[in-house]
């Protein structure tokens, strides 16, 4: 009996830990957009002023940027909300380097990130290619690629290297490196902002489940679609169809931290949790993993302390009226979760009551 107690003790104690550990969502609240008529409101997606927005982030004076996916174009978002397109007039094409960002043009972007001297590099993806942007003078040139899909530049500088369906950039904690999706070369591309080398820090090239434990740079991937780096230099890579998130440790070793690599839904301990075809990540001020689920329409979290999954919002969860379609873009900012509700066409702000 007194074993019992104990076993019951251990197990209620681990699972209020495991609870407690877990960010819980206080307040939503829309940046851009309405509830809509699903959801007991009055708004429909094509109110809104956005075409499939799919990436956010911030520059060093709190103002939003927001990239968009099917229009082409990027929008500034002061205090009151109001987008302000800076660049890109909605065709699909390859133009403006060396000039004025209100002449530049894009195709297919999925996300950005934004430096502390307020460059922003933008993963312009379908012309596979790393693009840069001085905010502050307001002109753009490339990175890294050339427009061209292909693998190539490790050890090299960005001019001479080639992405294939770049989908993804983020900036390490520092902010002195740069790390790429680079999907069909199932790779993890880095470039050294000091010295402007390229290097893969992930993946063979071949496609498959990498074994955990094994080095990452002499591994598969499935398909590498984000890549988000927290405090301790643990890159974490989100694989869309391998319905999975994989950790590469700061000695270079791979594994599989949350999904069981079999599309579903499912909260609690990490394996055997279940993603849908998720798309993007951020990681909070506690090194949680923030991941925008796609197919299941809705937004988790991992918790490496835990080592458990649990959904933020969504499928009832946070606000039980709120129907996301298809998220995408998601970012932390002073504590705070954005979200690009992408399919809906709007944006909203998640708070958390404090830990």
């Amino acid at each position: 009996m007194f074993r019992l107690f104990l076993g019951v003790l251990f197990s209620v104690g681990f699972a209020a830990l495991s609870l407690a550990a877990q960010p819980v969502v206080s307040n939503v609240e829309f940046v851009v957009g309405d509830l809509l008529k699903v959801e007991g409101g009055s708004a429909t997606p094509s109110s809104f002023p956005f075409n499939r927005p799919f990436g956010i982030d911030f520059d060093s004076a709190g103002m939003m940027y927001v990239v968009e996916l099917e229009g082409g174009r990027i929008f500034r978002l002061g205090q009151d909300h109001t987008p302000v397109q800076i660049s890109g007039d909605g065709s699909r094409s390859y133009k403006g380097d060396g000039g004025k960002i209100a002449k530049a043009t894009y195709n297919g972007m999925h996300n950005l990130a934004i430096d502390s001297k307020d460059r922003a590099y933008i993963a312009d993806s379908f012309n596979h290619c790393l693009r840069e942007i001085d905010l502050k003078a307001g002109t753009i040139r490339t990175l890294a690629g050339n427009g061209k899909a292909g693998f190539s530049g490790d050890g090299k500088g960005g001019e001479d290297a080639q992405f294939d369906y770049l989908m993804c950039v983020s900036l390490n904690p520092a902010g002195d490196a740069l790390f790429i999706a680079d999907l069909k070369n199932s790779r993890i591309r880095k470039i050294d902002l000091k010295t402007g080398l390229t290097s893969t820090v992930a993946g063979n090239g071949k496609r498959g489940v990498p074994k955990d434990g094994a080095k990452a740079t002499e591994s598969p991937l499935v398909d590498p679609r984000a890549v988000a780096v927290d405090s301790k230099d643990n890159i974490y890579i989100l694989e869309r169809g391998g319905h999975a998130l994989r950790k590469v440790d700061s000695q270079g070793r791979i594994e599989t931290v949350a999904g069981t690599g079999e599309k579903g839904f499912k909260d609690g301990a990490a394996l055997e949790s279940q993603l849908a075809s998720p798309k993007h990540i951020c990681i909070d001020a506690e090194d949680r993993v923030i991941i925008a689920d796609d197919a299941n329409a809705a937004i988790r979290c991992y918790d490496p302390k835990t080592k458990t999954v649990s959904t933020l919002l969504g499928r009832g969860f946070g606000k039980k009226e709120l129907k996301l379609n298809q998220p995408h873009g998601v970012t932390i900012q002073d504590g705070t979760l954005y979200v690009c509700d992408t399919s809906n066409n709007r944006i909203f702000k998640v708070s958390f009551a404090a830990e």
